[in-house]
């Protein structure tokens, strides 16, 4: 077995809980997470303050359209760079919802464990969208899709990408260094080695930017962000709406006296709440484990301190109606 930087500094413990790993392509339609070393990362921290209801998330002087923005609005909706919203059911036939959670919320550990940048767990799952809206593939196979597009998202976005060997490690050896490649090759291939495509994360920057200075605020924002990869059913949305609903429920869940979307927001993103609804009903039912509540990595890692334990703010059961 190569020895890769994370198998030198893993402790007994931790080489313990590597040992439970399973092999995705092994687990029927009902298992649960696979599991990686929980290495954690630093925290980002930033200066500001939280908690500042007043004065930190009113930032709109007057309606600001961004002409960056307006071009990612104008690119998101081409097909090219869009994945089949349905493909599950067109094109698929080992593979389903449930598997695909689970390979998104192993991956959110595997990020985790490399240190990798949120961008690069947005930008891998497009990647692997996008090639299942093409091609078939056995369940066997699903691992090794995601760690290739892990390794192709990682390039793209991080200043230190992992090593293939270390993505063959974090499979147990499932796979070897040449598949890993000939995957990669395959995935560049389909998506016609269009990396670029605007995410959930590339719109999210900006409303945070222009929506708040608060951190709680933004980890709240970028927890939803990451549920939102675990459902299918968030495929069928461009991810400048995926990004205007989280903002909504963000503020709404850190700021709930305040109305959530105001006409500044409204004029800036280009949707009126109503057009948010769906979106931000199934982001809710996230949030409350009412829907993918089988899948605890994302979940368990927005209970941490440093990222102010944002996944037990509290929101009510319901949302009211005059949000829409």
């Amino acid at each position: 077995m190569v020895e890769t930087r994370s198998a030198k500094r893993k402790t007994n413990e931790t080489q313990n809980h590597m040992n439970k790993r399973v092999v995705l392509g092994e687990l029927p339609n009902s298992t649960t997470n696979l599991t990686v070393p929980q290495t954690l990362p630093t925290a980002s921290e930033k200066t500001n303050s939280i908690g500042e209801e007043s004065t930190t998330h009113e930032k709109f002087d007057a309606p600001v359209v961004s002409s960056a923005y307006n071009y990612l609005r104008s690119i998101e909706m081409e097909t090219k760079r869009r994945p089949m919203k349905d493909y599950m059911d067109i094109v698929q036939r080992d593979i389903d919802p449930k598997m695909r959670g689970i390979l998104i919320d192993w991956l959110v550990e595997v990020v985790e464990e490399y240190k990798l940048q949120n961008d690069t767990l947005h930008r891998a799952v497009s990647y692997i969208d996008r090639f299942l809206s093409y091609y078939p593939i056995c369940r066997v196979k699903l691992q090794l899709l995601g760690v290739s597009s892990m390794y192709i998202a990682s390039k793209y976005e991080d200043i230190n990408p992992p090593h293939v060997e270390e993505l063959c490690f974090i499979t147990d050896n499932t796979y070897n260094r040449d598949e890993v490649l000939e995957m990669e090759t395959d995935i560049l291939k389909t998506l016609d080695n269009d990396l670029g495509s605007p995410t959930v994360k590339t719109f999210l920057r900006q409303e945070i930017a222009k929506s708040a200075s608060n951190l709680q605020f933004e980890f709240l924002s970028n927890y939803l962000a990451e549920l939102s990869l675990l459902d299918y059913a968030c495929v069928r949305f461009l991810p400048s709406l995926v990004a205007a609903s989280i903002t909504l429920l963000a503020r709404f869940i850190v700021w709930p006296k305040t109305y959530p979307w105001p006409s500044a927001l409204q004029e800036y993103s280009g949707y009126k709440p109503v057009e948010l609804k769906e979106c931000v009903l199934i982001l809710h039912d996230l949030y409350m484990s009412r829907r993918e509540g089988s899948f605890e990595a994302t979940r368990e890692k927005y209970k941490q301190y440093k990222y102010k334990y944002v996944a037990n703010l509290p929101s009510p059961p319901h949302l009211p109606s005059y949000l829409f």
